[in-house]
Formats: C-alpha cells, sequence, structure tokens
C-alpha cells in the first residue's frame, strides 16, 4: 500500500469513527429528552394545558391538519409532541393534496435542545420547553 493509500484509509477510518461517535452522542441526547418527555406526560393531565390538535405548517405558507394530538414546543408552532409522547418537526413541503386531505409527519427522535444550531433566539431546552406547557 502507497503512502497516499495509507493516509485515505486513515481519513476513513477517522471519519467512520467520527460518524460513530456523533451517532452515539445523539442517541444519548434524544434518551435523555424521551425522559423529560416521559416525566411531563407523566404529570400532564394535573399540570399541563390540554392537548390540542396539531397542524403542520408549509415551507411557503399555509396549514394542514393532522392525525395528532399535543402540545407545541416553540412558539412558532415548529415543533411538537403528541400525547403518547413522540416528537414531531411541524413544518413540511405541503401541496394542494397535502393540504385538502392532511398531512402527519412520521416521528422523530426527540433532542434535548429545540432548534440548536439555529440562530440566535431559536433554541430552547426540552426541559424549559415542557415547563412552559404547565398551566400557570
Amino acid at each position: 500500500m502507497s503512502d497516499a493509500e495509507d493516509w485515505a484509509a486513515q481519513r476513513r477510518e477517522a471519519a467512520a469513527e467520527h460518524e460513530r461517535r456523533l451517532i452515539e452522542k445523539q442517541e444519548t441526547a434524544s434518551a435523555r429528552a424521551q425522559v423529560l418527555i416521559d416525566a411531563f406526560l407523566e404529570t400532564a393531565a394535573a399540570t399541563a394545558r390540554e392537548p390540542e390538535p396539531l397542524l403542520v405548517r408549509g415551507y411557503k405558507g399555509g396549514h394542514t391538519k393532522t392525525t395528532l394530538v399535543g402540545w407545541y414546543l416553540r412558539q412558532d408552532q415548529a415543533v411538537g409532541i403528541d400525547t403518547d409522547g413522540k416528537f414531531y418537526i411541524l413544518t413540511a413541503d405541503i401541496g394542494l393534496r397535502e393540504r385538502l386531505r392532511g398531512y402527519t409527519p412520521p416521528a422523530s427522535p426527540p433532542p434535548l435542545i429545540i432548534g440548536e444550531g439555529g440562530k440566535d433566539g431559536e433554541s430552547i431546552d426540552m426541559a424549559i420547553a415542557l415547563e412552559r406547557l404547565r398551566r400557570n
């Protein structure tokens, strides 16, 4: 194996290890976020606002109904959880068909920080988002 081939093989191995660690970190964070969501659901009936039908907002405007009932986690209603504790991204590319028939997005692994990596002021800790749902 030449030096160039050896270097390329080492880079591939390093990249694969980096990806493995990133996935592991994301899975750990998601598991911690799910614990927070589950704890919220245990007391939601007594302490939280009433769940409501969740809508999906289109990237280009408009919205459509879903089969989901739950709570929005951000004021812009871009993400939410349902009454079963599943996390949803509530923005999508919706066309006329989806607007007429409705569209229910697939559940996603919940993040510990909602909107992480976004613009300033657009991210929020899951714990804080869930606390905001409590009745005042």
